[in-house]
Order: structure tokens, then C-alpha cells, then sequence
């Protein structure tokens, strides 16, 4: 009798993953970074690196430190703006038959709401994540993530222009995480991504200065992990939307907490630079941790630690 291997399929608000492993927006570049490593195809889905509209050559140097059990970063959104991911990038990817999740940023809502247009339309784009940890130019400086007015206005303007699915990455830098999903869940996004970093940041001893040329970075890695939790907890008991898990994801048993807090999806961010290959790992390791038990569908594990 031929055994029935585990459904690790899923549905993540709209956007079909042949598996639940993505890799994180800004640790995998557009794919081809890693071809050499990983055959991207096995992935659950890309997040490709922050796009805005005009090209950035982003903060100035260190951009990033090694902390204790993570990293901190300030790359500043380096990249080589919307036309280069569409017209160079974006054809790779979808040569290599992957699910593609762009990733965009812009100082005003308008920008946020051109950037959805420009991509409507392209095929082999899955679904549009929405880094709201920007800026806002006209609010002072002001995040968008961690107003949910503005939470609300960006993911409203975008999904009048655009017919994919929409998911707003939410910022961990906030009072109350619930109030901002529950912006973004009422402004239609079809599924969250939690958590963006930590704002941190390293001292120099020796010059006395900060280490970092923006002086502030964001934290990920493992030191963030036990915060992604809680912050998944959260918004899962009081959030109908499905949730891409991420924060200090290293290995399979770290994957399976964040799906039984309620993520239907786990994305991998620091981990791709220590281990290439973790992504895949992580997939096949959830897949043998589910027949050896029995379990044929992911949903009998989501939330299954949420009480």
C-alpha cells in the first residue's frame, strides 16, 4: 500500500505555496543570489528584496553588526528601483517556476499605491508584500507601521490598485500589535507577515561612536524570536487572517513553534546567511516530523499552542 507522504501545501491568503518555508524580503536578494546553494524552486516562495519606485543606494557604511544571538542591519533599502526588478529580475524568477512575493516601499502613500499599479498586470507575481516600517515623508518621519491611520490608508490604497493579494509586514515597534492588524485586516489585506525587526543598535568603545553609519539598525536572528511569538499569539486569537510567521526561525523545531502559535506560513531571514540552505531543510524537516506522527495536513498543527 503506498504511503501518503504530508500535505505541506498552503494557501496564504490567496497566494498558493507548494510548501510553508519563504525566505525573508532582504536575505535572499532575487534568487539568483543563491542559485549556486539552494534550487529555488523546492521553496515555498520568494520574498524578493524591497523595491521602491526610483533606485536607492541606501545608508551609509557598516550597515550591518553581529550581536549576541542575532544581527543588526541598516542597508536602507538598496535596490535597483521597480523597472529593474520587472524588466531583469523578476523574468529569472519566474523561469525557475517559484512563488514570487515582491516586496515594496515608499515614503508616501501615493508611492505605495504607484508601486501595486506598475506591478498589476506582470505575470509571475504571486502576491505583494508591504514594508510599512518606511518613513512617511509627509508625517515627519513617522513609521507607517506603527500608526494603524497609516496602516490603514497604505493597505487601502494599494489594494485599489492591485488584484493581488496584499500582505502588510507589521512592525514590532508598536504599543499594542493587535491594533495595528486590526487596521490592516479592516483596510483588506488578506494576510499579515509578522514580525519586521527590532530597532536597535551597537556602540563602538574604542571610537566612541555608534557602530553603525545610520546609528540605528534593525535587530533579527534568534535574540527576536521569543518576541515574534508572543506578537503571533496575539493577533492569531484576535486576527481571522493567515499569518507568515518570521524572527529568529534557525531550524525546524523553531518553525513548528511559530505554526503552532498560529502562523500558516514561516518565513527565514538571518538564517539564509548562515545556512543557504535552511529554507529546504526546514521543509523537509517538517514534512518528517509530520509522518512520523501521523499528520497528513499542517491545519491540525496551526494554533495548536494558542489556547
Amino acid at each position: 500500500m503506498k504511503e501518503h507522504l504530508p500535505d505541506l501545501s498552503v494557501n496564504l491568503g490567496g497566494i498558493i505555496m507548494k510548501n510553508p518555508v519563504a525566505v525573508a524580503s532582504g536575505t535572499f536578494g532575487y534568487g539568483r543570489e543563491y542559485e549556486d546553494f539552494v534550487d529555488i524552486s523546492n521553496l515555498g516562495a520568494v520574498i524578493v528584496k524591497g523595491t521602491t519606485l526610483e533606485p536607492r543606494a541606501g545608508n551609509p557604511t557598516p550597515r550591518i553588526v553581529e550581536t549576541p544571538a542575532g544581527m543588526l542591519n541598516a542597508i536602507g533599502l538598496e535596490n535597483p528601483g521597480i523597472d529593474a526588478f520587472l524588466h531583469e529580475h523578476l523574468p529569472y524568477l519566474r523561469e525557475k517556476n517559484v512563488t514570487v512575493i515582491a516586496n515594496i516601499a515608499g515614503n508616501t502613500v501615493d508611492e505605495y499605491a504607484e508601486l501595486a499599479a506598475r506591478i498589476e498586470g506582470h505575470s509571475g507575481v504571486a502576491g505583494i508584500e508591504l514594508n510599512i516600517s518606511c518613513p512617511n515623508v509627509k508625517e515627519g518621519g513617522l513609521q507607517f507601521g506603527t500608526d494603524p491611520e497609516l496602516v490603514y490608508q497604505v493597505v487601502n490604497a494599494v489594494k485599489k490598485h492591485s488584484s493581488l493579494p496584499i500582505i502588510p509586514k507589521l512592525s514590532p515597534n508598536v504599543t499594542d500589535i493587535v491594533v495595528i492588524a486590526r487596521a490592516a485586516r479592516d483596510a483588506g489585506a488578506d494576510a499579515l507577515a509578522m514580525i519586521n525587526t527590532l530597532m536597535g543598535m551597537a556602540v563602538d568603545i574604542d571610537k566612541r561612536c555608534p557602530v553603525l553609519g545610520n546609528v540605528f539598525g534593525g535587530l533579527s536572528g534568534p535574540a527576536i524570536k521569543p518576541v515574534a511569538l508572543r506578537m503571533i499569539y496575539q493577533v492569531y486569537k484576535e486576527i481571522d487572517l493567515p499569518i507568515l510567521g518570521g524572527g529568529g526561525i534557525m531550524n525546524t523545531t523553531d518553525a513548528l513553534e511559530f505554526i503552532m502559535v498560529g502562523a500558516a506560513a514561516v518565513s527565514i531571514g538571518t538564517g539564509n546567511f548562515v545556512h543557504p540552505s535552511l529554507a529546504e531543510n526546514i521543509s523537509q524537516g517538517l514534512s518528517e516530523y509530520m509522518a512520523e506522527r501521523g499528520i497528513r495536513s499542517l491545519s491540525e498543527l496551526r494554533g495548536a499552542a494558542v489556547k
